[in-house]
């Protein structure tokens, strides 16, 4: 038995992956749900607005409740209930008072969900000099902000975890060396693999949009084809990561075991689960480095609050970026996974002997 078990601490020190997983995956978790895992956002952008808004800032400031939580943004005295709208549904503020009518009006963005609960409490708070409402998801429901993420995560699944497994399994049973000696350049390869990938995901994104209509009532506010461009964007940036773990990994568990290291982040710390600004800063930037973030926002904007282009630009850039690179990046690498075309006097393999009859 002895014997056993140190053979086991033998082979369990060369499976580097193996080891990383026990030691780094327990870290990780403590550190999210140790610093992550809060639910309480303390500071809500606040824009003024009306030909009041000097004096109402002024008394908010004045009141300890609302002075700790509320930071001023936007200042505006000729500013409207319509420039207090468009702040909330371009993501620019979370709270928006309107001055300038028999009481301040209080509008609040329900589309982001923990920051409207912190909202109501402050303007419960004020008492009845205020009357409130919010905008976009007006029951604060869970289900309406958390559906439109959920359909980054679905794509994140596919795209990786999916791609990476059915990508080694082509290698372990010799597949790609075998199509490496047809007269397909490697770039046709790589795009006839990951074009199915691509097409069930756009499925299985149409689907889940549907399914949350119907199922949860979550509202489609926005511009459908805009939706479909970020997902589309999100999706080259998840398959380009799938490839990058089927070249790094030789068997499915493998595969499997360093997906996780990129899946639990997304899952963690992308501010699907918890918000991003209730994340201590140490913690946040990890947040920022993650492509579920930027499509998250880029989901809810556009499915909840009906933002566009313009108030989106900075999530649609970065994820463009991150596309070009990691796609690229794997795509280079995957092509130097493939045997080189064979020389003359190789014997075709059977597969090639097939494709070329």
């Amino acid at each position: 038995m002895l014997a056993m078990i140190i053979k086991e601490f033998r082979e369990l020190r060369r499976d580097k992956r193996t080891l990383a997983m026990l030691i780094a995956l327990p870290i990780l978790l403590l550190v999210v749900f140790g610093f992550a895992a809060n639910f309480t956002i303390k500071t809500l952008n606040t824009a003024v607005l009306g030909p009041g808004a000097p004096l109402a800032r002024q008394l908010l400031t004045m009141r300890p409740q609302a002075a700790e939580h509320l930071k001023i943004v936007v200042a505006d005295a000729s500013g409207d209930e319509g420039d207090a709208r468009g702040l909330l549904r371009d993501g620019e503020a979370d709270v928006a008072v309107v001055t300038g009518g028999e009481k301040p009006l209080v509008f609040i963005n329900g589309a982001n969900l923990f920051a409207a609960q912190s909202a109501k409490i402050v303007v419960a708070g004020l008492g009845e000099v205020v009357t409130s409402e919010i905008l976009f998801n007006p029951e604060l429901k869970t289900s309406w902000v958390m559906v439109p993420a959920l359909v980054g995560l679905i794509l994140t699944f596919i795209g990786m975890l999916i791609t990476s497994i059915g990508l080694v399994k082509e290698r372990q049973s010799g597949t790609l060396e075998q199509l490496a000696v047809l007269p397909f350049k490697p770039a046709d390869v790589i795009a006839g693999k990951i074009a199915p990938y691509l097409l069930l995901a756009s499925v299985d994104m149409v689907a889940v949009t549907l399914l949350a209509r119907w199922i949860f009532n979550v509202p489609f506010a926005g511009n459908p084809f805009l939706f479909a461009l970020g997902a589309l964007i999100f999706l080259f940036v998840v398959l380009g990561l799938g490839v990058f773990v089927s070249t790094i990994s030789e068997t499915v568990g493998q595969a499997i075991q360093t997906a996780m290291f990129f899946l639990m982040p997304q899952i963690l710390l992308s501010g699907f689960i918890f918000p991003l600004a209730a994340m201590p800063a140490g913690v946040r930037w990890i947040g920022y480095g993650l492509p579920l973030t930027y499509f998250a926002k880029i989901s809810q904007g556009i499915i909840l609050r009906g933002a566009g282009l313009a108030a989106l630009w900075i999530p649609f850039v970065v994820l463009t970026a991150m596309a070009l690179l990691i796609f690229s990046a794997a795509v280079l690498r995957f092509r130097r996974t493939i045997t080189p075309a064979r020389s003359p006097g190789t014997p075709v393999p059977k597969l090639a002997e097939e494709f070329q009859s």
